[in-house]
């Protein structure tokens, strides 16, 4: 008589077991980086992210991301929300889970709660743009936005940069400064707390702009950007003027098929224009960390990094730490079959 079947178990990392893992800046950085190895190799699957929205009057839409990373052996699809008027409800505006599969047979492995998946993840590949496309000693940071990628955005950009300057601005006060006040503690510097556009980016060596505009308006202005600055845009709705990719030297982007899809991001009204093109567009970030092609050559380039997210990158970080929870014995195993 044959033994009785074993139940066939996932594992389940919620939100307090991520925040137990206590990742670190080099750790998120590294995952992040594995992530990006793999597109530049042509080792990894991407599909451009979908979007779902159930009623307009919501005030907020479902992205859909799916990926696989063959290094990793993991395939993946995230589905996060993004609801602009959550912080009225006391919940964050973007909440997530990640679900992992082995890719040969599309049996379960893992899902996260990945809200700070998405925060870490979206600060880190903003991070690794500075990284390979911001001058060697910038020394300003200007950042628009204060949601919960802003946060990685600026804590992940000083791990590279060390700023002797970072200005900070978002729509409402109280989120400003309640920002400023958290980034102080972390980073142990002064932050400044600016009331408006102009006096936050104008002149900054990097100018990061992550708003939440309902609607498209030309808040970001090309004569603020300096020569050699390093721009990197990723609102969901554009907030550039629409004249600023003109100026660039190099534009750079996360993924070719996210820029052929969808009617979102920063770089859409010039996309659909036909002002910024595959042909205008320098490459990827993963042909620049692959070394197939070059980053920034010379300190007076203007550069423009503009990502919509990537699947890899949830991925890659998702499994990095579902190793760690293996290794520390976090999480819980729930019965699949």
């Amino acid at each position: 008589m044959s033994a009785a079947p074993q139940p066939f178990t996932i594992t389940w990392l919620n939100g307090p077991d991520i925040a137990r893992l206590v990742m670190s800046d080099a750790e998120i950085l590294g995952a992040v980086e594995t992530g990006l190895m793999a597109q530049g190799n042509g080792e990894a699957v991407i599909e451009p992210r979908v979007h779902l929205t159930p009623d307009p009057a919501f005030h907020g839409h479902f992205n859909v991301l799916r990926g696989y990373v063959a290094p990793l052996g993991l395939a993946g699809v995230k589905v996060v929300g993004d609801y602009v008027d959550n912080y009225k409800r006391g919940l964050p505006s973007e909440m997530a889970l990640l679900n992992l599969f082995d890719p040969e047979t599309g049996m379960p492995r893992a899902i996260l709660d990945a809200t700070a998946i998405t925060d870490m993840r979206t600060g880190a590949l903003t991070a690794l743009g500075g990284k390979y496309l911001a001058r060697r000693g910038s020394h300003t940071l200007g950042h628009i936005g204060a949601r919960g990628t802003a946060y990685w955005n600026v804590r992940l950009l000083d791990h590279y940069f060390d700023f002797d300057e970072i200005r900070v601005h978002s729509r409402r006060l109280e989120s400003r400064e309640a920002f400023a006040k958290r980034l102080e503690i972390d980073l142990g510097k002064p932050i400044i707390v600016t009331e408006n556009w102009r006096d936050c980016l104008e002149g900054a060596d990097i100018a990061v702009e992550a708003s939440r505009l309902e609607e498209r308006q030309e808040l970001f202005r090309t004569a603020w950007v300096k020569k050699g600055a390093t721009v990197i845009p990723y609102g969901t709705v554009s907030a550039l003027e629409f004249s600023l990719p003109e100026i660039m030297d190099k534009i750079v982007i996360d993924d070719f098929g996210q820029f052929r899809a969808g009617k979102l991001g920063a770089l859409r009204p010039q996309i659909d224009a036909g002002t910024v093109s595959e042909e205008t567009v320098f490459g990827e970030l993963c042909e620049i960390v692959t070394g197939s092609k070059p980053g920034r050559e010379r300190d007076d380039e203007t550069i423009m990094f503009w990502h919509r997210g990537l699947s890899l990158s949830d991925i890659a970080l998702g499994a990095a730490m579902l190793e760690k929870a293996t290794r520390l014995g976090i999480g819980h195993q729930l019965v699949y079959a």
